[in-house]
């Protein structure tokens, strides 16, 4: 299994407003942290905002940062957002469907695969190795200061 790109990208977007605490962070800063187009992460932030991950503030000195605390947001539950499909494989057209033991034994793979994504938080990923909230600073620092919502 490989997580798109949108849900590489959520993840990254939620770690770094979580690690900004309840600074304002802006696209472009974001963007230049991770070297990522400013455009997909508009369409990220814009999803994330709706499902309300993400709390915008519009203006001259707006910006992005997290809805609500980093140690509410589950990654299973980010990920589950994020994601179309968990299907391993397509076995909707396959002749011995009725009678085959493999699609049982994916689905308790994919449960065990969410449960342990439900015992980790944005907070705790975060709070995992130390250092990140500096390195997560020290790439913000070398973000343009133009604020770009």
């Amino acid at each position: 299994m490989q997580l798109t790109r949108y849900s590489d990208y959520a993840l990254r977007v939620v770690l770094y407003l979580a690690a900004r605490g309840d600074r304002l962070c802006a696209i472009s800063e974001i963007a230049a942290a991770y070297s990522i187009s400013q455009n997909h992460l508009m369409k990220v932030l814009h999803d994330l905002g709706k499902a309300g991950y993400v709390a915008s503030v519009r203006g001259r000195t707006g910006g992005y940062r997290l809805a609500r605390p980093a140690s509410e947001i589950s990654v299973g539950e980010l990920l589950r957002h994020t994601e179309d499909d968990f299907d391993l494989v397509d076995c909707a057209g396959c002749a011995l469907s009725s009678g085959c033991g493999v699609p049982p034994v994916l689905d308790e793979a994919m449960a065990a695969f969410f449960a342990v994504l439900d015992n980790y938080t944005i907070a705790s990923l975060v709070e995992r190795k130390q250092g990140f909230q500096h390195l997560i600073f020290s790439l913000g620092a070398s973000a343009p200061r133009g604020r770009t919502v």
